[in-house]
């Protein structure tokens, strides 16, 4: 089912995701600005953290709170605010809303009922980190937060190992240490990784290197363990992809030796650098003709 982006008819407001500043308050947009003073009101994830910008701002608004434990029934009321002709902001606590904030289902469901949805762009941490870490950023993996516990977190790690992509994820202060520890132990010590921190506020830095060397540096400069964090990892080597039909020769050469099929998959894998299984089932293939 398709939904228009056109903006319906009777009078039916506009909701705006507005993006904030993830530090420097001066990273606000104008338009960003202008749009805020212009709507009814601006559903925030913590009413806390918003009230200080538009406070900055010098405007006094009325704020909703929307976060992951009332989305579905906020979501609701602020169609129905919607419906009735009223304008209304989403922002979340610092950056570019839904990108690990709630929204996703708030912005879904006035998708499916013809509101419009109006993007106001401004700043992510994630591009923000990327943008200066020197690794390629023609294809990347936004893997946002990763589980709490050493164990999942290795888990999760596990299935990124042979991504090609520069690999992007946000961490929290007090599990650095033990996070970098598990990046070395599913990526080895040579993987090139950046640490961004506390971008775009005074005590912005960059920690690149090999992950040995990361992992060293806030090993013994802790008191740099402090702030809001985003790990960068360089991706996989591309491996060259093998033709199957390129291991024949190689394939038929060991068949003459009468060894098993299996230690031949096992040799030919080795020695091309590719999985077994679309070898084992070649040398099947080749064994029957």
């Amino acid at each position: 089912m398709t939904h228009s982006t056109t903006p319906i008819s009777g009078g039916t407001g506009i909701l705006y995701i507005v993006a904030t500043p993830i530090g420097n308050l001066k990273d606000i947009t104008r338009r960003a600005v202008e749009i805020l003073e212009s709507v009814d009101w601006v559903a925030a994830e913590d009413t806390r953290h918003t009230r200080p910008l538009l406070q900055y701002l010098g405007m006094n608004k009325t704020l909703i709170s929307l976060h992951e434990h009332n989305e579905k029934s906020r979501s609701e009321q602020l169609l129905e605010k919607l419906r009735n002709g009223e304008n209304g902001a989403l922002v979340s606590d610092a950056g570019t809303p839904l990108i690990n904030d709630p929204g996703y289902y708030l912005v879904k469901l006035l998708r499916e009922k013809g509101v419009d949805v109006v993007p106001i762009p401004g700043p992510s941490a994630v591009i923000t980190a990327l943008c200066a870490a020197g690794l390629p950023t023609a294809r990347f993996s936004y893997e946002g937060f990763l589980p709490a516990k050493s164990n999942k977190r290795l888990a999760v790690l596990a299935t990124l190992v042979d991504d090609v992509r520069t690999l992007v994820f946000y961490e929290s202060p007090h599990r650095v240490i033990t996070s970098l520890a598990d990046f070395q132990t599913a990526f080895g010590s040579d993987r090139e990784m950046v640490v961004a921190r506390e971008l775009t506020k005074k005590f912005e830095q960059f920690v690149s290197g090999t992950i040995a060397e990361v992992v060293e540096y806030f090993t013994e400069n802790q008191d740099k363990v402090r702030g809001e964090f985003v790990f960068m990892l360089s991706g996989a080597e591309e491996k060259e992809v093998v033709e199957l039909s390129t291991m024949d020769e190689l394939i038929l050469t060991l068949l003459k030796q009468n060894l098993p099929v299996k230690q031949i998959s096992e040799i030919v894998a080795d020695y091309a650098g590719i999985k077994k299984k679309p070898i084992y089932n070649r040398v099947l293939e080749l064994k029957k003709e």
